[in-house]
């Protein structure tokens, strides 16, 4: 595997959302793209989408995952460090009601951080959270920062590091969840207290931002200590977690 410097990686996860918390909130004009969305994927996938699920119900389930009608509501950040010989990792939550702001306010830490000796990291990132993140700026009127910026580049000029390509080996028949490879390479975790099925329900019936960061915090550390493992580093140790702003 290529060689990173450690200090220099940018770990990312991010949480999202359906832009309004049930269809019939929607314009009129995105309610119907989605029921056209909805039972393209219907005919594609018949077992997934039976007759007893409909359009309405499918939105509050997963129109999150997609950048035209989801919306971000958290993206936490981790940089490792060095204090005294001894390895910490900081992160820092961008999360909220306002995602042009936070957006914003995520630019301005790449442009203000970012290096071209800086890489990104995160599970899945090249498929999901990079595109995402840059598909709602280009919706907000966000500048993309050079880093996110990648039409035309080489491959070679892609700072992003993708901890599921890195297991897969060029096996890209199936998925691996970030949960399942913790597990398998003995990375403790803290005792979940949400899921990713669960952030949609927590942001619009609790209006809990605060809990979303938190699980969201806990990706991004385990995101982090799987790169440990996969390059043969020593984990992290388990109190050596700053929280900016906490």
């Amino acid at each position: 595997m290529p060689t990173y410097q450690i200090d220099k990686i940018l770990f990312l996860d991010i949480e999202t959302v359906p832009q309004t918390a049930v269809l019939s909130d929607m314009s009129y004009e995105l309610q119907k793209l989605w029921a056209e969305k909805f039972e393209a994927q219907r005919r594609r996938m018949p077992d997934r989408y039976p007759e007893e699920v409909d359009a309405a119900i499918a939105f509050s389930q997963e129109a999150g995952i997609y950048a035209e009608f989801g919306r971000i509501v958290c993206i936490s950040v981790g940089l490792v460090f060095f204090r005294e010989g001894e390895k910490f990792i900081r992160l820092k939550s961008f999360a909220g009601d306002d995602e042009k702001a936070l957006l914003l306010d995520f630019a301005a830490l790449i442009q203000k951080t970012f290096t071209p000796d800086h890489n990104i990291c995160g599970h899945n990132i090249k498929e999901f959270d990079i595109p995402y993140i840059a598909r709602r700026m280009l919706i907000n009127g966000v500048a993309l920062p050079p880093v996110l910026d990648i039409a035309g580049k080489k491959p070679w000029e892609v700072r992003f590091i993708d901890t599921l390509e890195m297991w897969r080996f060029g096996d890209y028949k199936n998925y691996t969840a970030l949960k399942l490879l913790t597990a398998v390479f003995g990375i403790p975790t803290p005792k979940d207290d949400i899921d990713g099925s669960q952030v949609a329900s927590v942001y619009y019936g609790e209006n809990d931002v605060q809990r979303i960061a938190t699980y969201c915090e806990k990706d991004v550390i385990a995101t982090a200590q799987l790169f440990h493992r996969f390059n043969g580093l020593p984990l992290i140790e388990e109190g050596n977690v700053e929280i900016v702003g906490r």
